[in-house]
């Protein structure tokens, strides 16, 4: 925006706070976040409660469960740089994106904000974005696919400063050695939660671990897979073969799914 118009927001703003023309209440801050000068935000509800979302013009840049508004737009400004308000509630065409994004839709949407970040957390967390509703992956899994098969650590890390939880859904991914691992939108047990939600039987997948599968195929089609993968979760009792790893499925002409493109080598410890 040119100088002499952002002049001219903030001077048709200031008249409508001092009272001039008796502007309709909250249209002031919707002139400021029109015009990019402030960014917004409003509660939204989430797979396991209320969530705070923040948006600004060039897509959604913050999502939280709901607990202190103070401290959520102080965070905000501190990781943005950018001023945030309280708005009643979201473009109808961004809130569908939302909520589409949160029940497990296939969809592109929402827009997101990820310019605070770099790129390689940049990539992490598209690359999460990928990770079916109803599935996990584990973090090695991640590094593999961006291209940095050692980063194993720096996934972690990116994903724990993920600052769009739910619909950039860092919960999809777990440990290789079958734990759930942990979340930064409220560890552990928030973490085994939003994945029940999608239907995710998660201490099963750990039973499954402690036995030392770590993938299952199907002697009807050859193919193995992660456990959680869409096409895994068809095997009939009668067809399912499980796996230590990928060396072992492949020794007895097995090949990996297509779908969830399971480690073929020996996954590193995360």
């Amino acid at each position: 925006m040119r100088t002499m118009e952002m002049r001219e927001a903030r001077a048709m703003v200031k008249a409508m706070r001092s009272g001039a023309g008796r502007a309709p209440e909250g249209l002031a801050d919707a002139v400021l976040s029109e015009v990019g000068l402030v960014d917004s935000w409003t509660e939204v509800e989430g797979p396991i409660g209320p969530l705070y979302v923040g948006w600004g013009r060039d897509g959604v840049s913050a999502v939280e469960r709901a607990g202190d508004p103070a401290g959520f737009e102080a965070d905000y400004e501190l990781r943005t740089g950018r001023s945030i308000r309280r708005v009643p509630g979201m473009p109808p065409k961004l809130l569908a994106q939302v909520r589409a994004r949160l029940q497990g839709e296939r969809t592109g949407g929402p827009p997101l904000d990820l310019a605070s970040l770099t790129e390689f957390e940049q990539a992490v967390l598209r690359k999460t974005m990928e990770i079916p509703y109803g599935e996990v992956r584990p973090y090695s899994w991640v590094a593999r696919e961006i291209g940095r098969p050692r980063a194993v650590r720096a996934v972690g890390s990116a994903l724990g400063g993920n600052p769009i939880v739910f619909v950039i859904p860092c919960h999809r991914v777990v440990r290789a050695d079958g734990r759930i691992g942990e979340y930064g939108a409220g560890g552990p047990d928030a973490k085994r939660e939003v994945l029940a939600c999608e239907g995710i039987d998660t201490d099963e997948l750990e039973r499954m671990a402690q036995r030392g599968v770590r993938y299952v195929g199907s002697d009807t089609t050859s193919i193995y897979c992660y456990p959680s993968c869409h096409h895994a979760r068809r095997i009939s009792a009668a067809h399912e073969v499980g796996f230590r790893d990928a060396a072992e499925a492949r020794s007895v002409g097995y090949r990996p799914c297509k779908s969830c493109r399971p480690l073929e080598g020996t996954p590193f410890a995360a």
